[in-house]
């Protein structure tokens, strides 16, 4: 087994990268701040297979019309998978609903898995959720999530700043989930 040996938290055995895909880190329709996201994901990914953990990356498949359609520009992933990665298509929030998931997970001697990606209060949090409740520890790097702007709604609330928004988004996870500041603190290490 090989480990990084950088201070921080206890290390993860995979790397589930998701929805990083075109149209929500590049462009006019990017997530606030997005330069953050790919740098960020590129060096956890980098990371991870550097110390021989897996590395998943999760595909969401649009509606027709959606920035995110199949075949689609904005539908790409913005880091092609490299060799011995896996790209599991999605339709709905849940990295683990209607996927085999679970399966390549456990397959590979998973027991602690980082997650980052988009959209931090939707696909993000859903997969870490149901992660935490399979037994998984799931580590979630702040700087290596993101989400857009809550819209303002009139008699509720101005616009949420997407930073915040985020911010809720780890905090509705829960005490379980171990979030650290930044995603060169997160350690791998193969299954």
């Amino acid at each position: 087994m090989t480990e990084d040996t950088r201070e921080g938290t206890a290390p993860v055995q995979a790397l589930v990268v998701v929805d990083v895909q075109t149209a929500f880190v590049s462009g006019a329709e990017a997530v606030p701040d997005a330069r953050r996201i790919r740098e960020n994901t590129a060096l956890l990914r980098e990371r991870a297979h550097r110390a021989g953990a897996l590395v998943v990356q999760l595909q969401n498949d649009g509606e027709p019309g959606a920035p995110d359609e199949p075949g689609t520009p904005g539908w790409r992933l913005h880091l092609p998978p490299a060799e011995g990665e896996y790209v599991l298509r999605k339709t709905v929030d849940d990295g683990f609903e209607e996927t085999d998931l679970r399966e390549r997970l456990d397959a590979a001697g998973v027991r602690a898995l980082a997650v980052c990606g988009v959209l931090s209060e939707m696909c993000v949090s859903a997969t870490a959720r149901t992660a935490l409740r399979l037994g998984y520890r799931v580590v979630l790097p702040h700087d290596a999530h993101a989400t857009y702007d809550v819209p303002a709604a009139e008699d509720i609330s101005g616009v949420v700043p997407a930073a915040m928004a985020a911010r809720a988004a780890e905090w509705a996870l829960g005490d379980e989930i171990e979030i650290v500041p930044f995603a060169r603190d997160v350690r791998f290490t193969a299954g």
